[in-house]
């Protein structure tokens, strides 16, 4: 048997007002796997990641993480599952008046009693971890680069070594050579913590380079699931533009390539 899925959505309606943005979505995420979220714009591919996370409620659906219908969580189980996963928002969303150290350690604050010297020492590991120097642990979000503001929201999101993580559009803003950086961290410390990762993107390269599976919305719903190779075979038109448009077929060349 199976494996059952260790999210698993089913029936999503989400409206805001008269708009309809979900309207019946499922979706399945396996442990283990990367997929990529994808979508035009409006079709409420943050919107479900805030859903599945519990920051958003929808209107009808049900939403199961591990198993435990996140929609009709209490407060005690809804504080215990959130300590199984870690988000990184988009841009990195650091909290501008702490450090790279401190920010680290918020999670740690809220869901863990440690001692300071035990969360000073996890957060230079998480930081290492993702690729920043110590010298990064004492710097504010504004000193930082872009792509060093990515890295230490990622060394945030798996502070309390979570077993998925939700990126939130992880690659955006940066330049092709820190994207495909930042791709294979996501990759290298899936395969080393043993992470399931949700991912909202919009970069094909990301698709080519480190998903297993994409699932795309349209139509207020998930439309298509399956690998990059079985993308090509959909025939739905904005499927067919995304993935065989002129940067789709640069994507899949640089694929080639490396």
């Amino acid at each position: 048997m199976s494996e059952a899925p260790i999210i698993r959505v089913r029936g999503l309606v989400t409206r805001f007002g008269k708009h309809t943005v979900h309207d019946g979505l499922d979706l399945d995420v396996q442990r283990g796997e990367i997929i990529g979220v994808v979508g035009g714009s409006g079709t409420g591919k943050s919107v479900l990641l805030h859903e599945v996370v519990g920051l958003l409620k929808p209107v009808a659906g049900d939403i199961t993480v591990f198993g435990e219908n996140v929609r009709d969580t209490g407060p005690e189980e809804y504080r215990s599952l959130r300590r199984r996963w870690g988000v990184m928002f988009q841009g990195g969303a650091l909290f501008s008046s702490l450090n790279v150290q401190q920010n680290v350690e918020a999670p740690m604050r809220e869901q863990l009693d440690l001692m300071p010297q035990t969360r000073a020492a996890l957060a230079a590991i998480k930081v290492r971890m993702v690729g920043l120097p110590d010298n990064a642990l004492l710097k504010m979000p504004s000193e930082l680069s872009g792509g060093m503001r990515k890295r230490a929201g990622f060394a945030r999101a798996i502070a309390l070594d979570p077993e998925i993580v939700f990126l939130d559009e992880p690659t955006a803003g940066l330049d092709p050579i820190g994207a495909a950086a930042f791709d294979s961290l996501i990759a290298q410390l899936r395969h080393a913590l043993g992470l399931t990762v949700f991912m909202v993107t919009h970069d094909l390269d990301s698709l080519h380079a480190i998903c297993d599976r994409i699932a795309v919305l349209a139509e207020g719903r998930v439309i298509a699931v399956g690998t990059m190779a079985q993308m090509q075979d959909i025939d739905h038109p904005w499927v067919q533009a995304y993935f065989k448009g002129p940067r789709a077929r640069a994507a899949r060349a640089q694929a080639k390539a490396n």
